[in-house]
């Protein structure tokens, strides 16, 4: 079902590789490279909310810039992202309270640190989707719908989601099931993801799928965090709609169309922006702020805190 996508490489010694799946398609939607099973289902997981956030505008949601680009965030828990959330809930008439997302502690590293050392615990509001969350209640409000039943699968906002997932993926979904935020999660194939980013990134003016990308390659810090991959990877690429999701999933759409989505089997992180960066590069993506790529394109393995080896994309990406 999946392929070597990864070698992880300590000195001159193989140490560990990773399988995947990766699917990557040109402009025109036709297919440029794919390793494994592209149509194979699979939960998206966190690359969904970019196409949640379409949902949500297209039900009513009035959301743009930073505050959109949070919607579609798994944000680090900075300030500025901890200030968005409350700004969402504020000009729904709503409080942090209203949040139903699982409570966690900030994912930056900085702010989990700075987080801490003040004392912090466990909140809905430091968990990293609490910006789609935010979103997701804002567009319950609009639309007078209960927003304490919003994470039901059945409620009329998760509906809708549903349903725009499907139409951008031009797929039905093939499973449902909870995402560690606790919102529901719609299966798709990876052609299906590509295809989706894919509309997001080539959406035209004045539409609601060019506003969702404009807001996340804009605003690329509320996506992500200060110096994160994804963060890095859409300022690197101008007009690019880029997301990570937990257990290995990455998701990226260029303004021209060409798109990839790919997954590491073992839920693996650490091989993500390694295997995407390859296939990127098998669709020609080439940009001024080039190194910023050069450098997402290997992670080092360390060795008593030095680097001592890479982890490298494997033939199958390179060829």
């Amino acid at each position: 079902m999946h392929a070597v996508v990864a070698e992880v490489w300590r000195g001159d010694f193989l140490e560990s590789v990773h399988h995947g799946t990766v699917h990557a398609a040109g402009p025109d939607g036709q297919t440029v490279l794919s390793i494994g099973e592209p149509d194979r289902p699979m939960y998206p997981r966190s690359a969904s909310k970019p196409l949640q956030a379409l949902g949500m505008l297209r039900a009513g949601l009035d959301l743009d810039g930073e505050l959109l680009a949070l919607a579609c965030a798994s944000h680090s828990g900075e300030a500025f992202h901890l200030d968005g959330v409350r700004r969402i809930l504020k000009d729904a008439g709503l409080s942090t309270g209203a949040l139903r997302c699982t409570a966690a502690l900030p994912i930056g590293e900085a702010a989990l640190r700075d987080y801490l050392a003040g004392g912090g615990v466990p909140t809905p509001l430091t968990m990293n989707c609490s910006g789609k969350h935010a979103a997701m209640l804002a567009t319950c409000v609009a639309n007078d719908w209960n927003t304490r039943t919003y994470l039901d699968p059945h409620h009329p906002l998760q509906r809708a989601l549903r349903e725009t997932i499907e139409d951008l993926a031009g797929e039905k979904v093939a499973a449902t099931g909870v995402d560690g935020c606790g919102a529901p999660l719609f299966a798709i194939g990876y052609r299906g993801l590509a295809r989706a980013f894919a509309m997001l990134a080539t959406g035209h003016e004045g539409s609601l799928e060019q506003r969702v990308a404009r807001a996340m390659n804009t605003y690329a810090e509320y996506v992500g965090g200060t110096g994160r991959d994804v963060t890095r990877l859409m300022g690197a690429i101008p007009g690019s709609v880029a997301k990570e999701g937990a257990e290995g999933v990455y998701a990226v759409a260029l303004p021209d169309g060409s798109s990839v989505a790919l997954k590491i089997a073992d839920g693996s992180t650490r091989a993500l922006s390694v295997v995407m960066i390859a296939a990127l590069r098998r669709l020609g993506v080439t940009t001024d702020a080039d190194d910023v790529l050069t450098e997402l394109a290997i992670t080092p393995v360390l060795g008593h805190g030095k680097p001592v080896g890479a982890i490298r994309a494997a033939q199958i990406l390179l060829e």
